[in-house]
């Protein structure tokens, strides 16, 4: 390397590390990202667009038994860290940017890591509807609106 590149060096790594630090003050200050590590499901309302998730949650009968990571993460210690910091991720970009759909809708892995929880709470039921039906079916295809309805 030549020496204006050892020159620049320093300064290259000074903007990388307050880059560093400028987005870990704006996630774990302004975006409330340690709230993400808790079992809280208020954390889920710290962006507006999930207000009338959370308020619907609050009035359904699973906020009895169940928080937003029973749903809506894996149960296994690397699979709900994995969702949360890839979703955690993907919801700060979008939201950033506001490009979220909206009304918001669960898709892809989300959805399959949430019906796989509706199977888990819901065996004994599931098993006998499948024993007389014959065939696998979808829970949410006619529980939508389970655990959170948003009108």
């Amino acid at each position: 390397m030549s020496p204006r590149v050892y020159r620049l060096l320093p300064a290259v790594a000074a903007g990388l590390f307050g880059l560093a630090v400028g987005l870990g003050v704006y996630t774990f200050g302004y975006a409330r990202g340690a709230s993400y590590l808790t079992n809280d499901p208020a954390a889920c309302a710290n962006c507006h667009i999930m207000n009338e998730h959370y308020d619907a949650w609050l009035k359904s009968s699973h906020r009895a038994v169940a928080v937003c990571n029973d749903c809506h993460a894996p149960k296994d210690f690397i699979g709900k860290y994995y969702v949360k910091a890839t979703n955690g991720f993907w919801h700060s970009v979008r939201f950033t940017t506001g490009r979220f759909p909206d009304p918001l809708t669960i898709r892809g892995h989300n959805q399959t890591v949430t019906e796989a929880t509706c199977r888990h709470c819901h065996a004994p039921l599931v098993e006998a509807m499948e024993a007389h039906g014959g065939q696998e079916t979808s829970c949410v295809r006619c529980h939508l609106h389970v655990g959170h309805w948003v009108r």
